[in-house]
């Protein structure tokens, strides 16, 4: 018997995918659970709509990620910071900070958690931060850290 799965069940398969199994198996196990629906046109239908419309959200989420790519590239972030003597920081300039004033001075929201530093800032500046925005769309920030 042929079943698309609504679950992920070990041994068979992963969800939305249609495997055979024994016509026992599928009527007293995976139907009663609720982990698998019939084989039957319009729910082969239905899976193929829902390809189509996971296909189309994944798009349109890589074509706001370009969007924000294109967005960080133009923008220049200034960062105030304590610092002392020789152009060095009290403590460094964290993601977060550079997270808050993304938001604060271009309306950009970013996580702090896909701002990538690959060294702590430490000195006053400019550097260049890159930042994943996912499906492998990074970015690049450009910080300018000044004194307070």
């Amino acid at each position: 018997m042929k079943v698309i799965l609504s679950e992920d069940v070990k041994g068979q398969g992963k969800k939305g995918e249609m495997v055979e199994v024994s016509e026992g198996y599928a009527r007293n196990y995976l139907l009663p659970r609720n982990l698998a629906v019939k084989a039957t046109a319009d729910n082969m239908n239905a899976l193929k709509l829902k390809e189509q419309a996971k296909k189309a959200q994944v798009e349109r989420e890589k074509e706001q990620a370009r969007a924000y790519a294109k967005q960080l590239g133009e923008a220049v972030v200034k960062v105030r910071a304590k610092g002392g003597g020789n152009g060095k920081l009290f403590g460094s300039v964290t993601s977060k900070e550079i997270a808050e004033a993304l938001k604060e001075q271009h309306g950009i929201s970013l996580e702090k958690n896909r701002i990538v530093l690959e060294e702590n800032i430490k000195n006053f500046g400019n550097y260049d931060v890159k930042c994943k925005l996912g499906y492998e769309i990074s970015g690049t920030i450009h910080v300018q850290v000044v004194e307070e």
